[in-house]
């Protein structure tokens, strides 16, 4: 079976270490060992905007 094109990332709280925000993207944009962007968002746990880190998750 062959693999799709997208793959799912989470991002999570620089702060807290919550889960945050969950997207999909284009592999062919973001190979390995290149960073992704990182996002900047309202948090309400604490309160305030903060910077969350992009890391790939497993969907399913």
């Amino acid at each position: 079976m062959a693999k799709g094109k997208r793959t799912y990332v989470g991002y999570y709280s620089t702060e807290t270490g919550n889960l945050v925000h969950v997207t999909n993207i284009q592999k062919k944009n973001f190979e390995a060992g290149k960073k992704g962007p990182d996002l900047r968002k309202y948090n309400k746990v604490t309160r305030k905007h903060e910077e969350l880190k992009m890391k790939e998750i497993k969907k399913g």
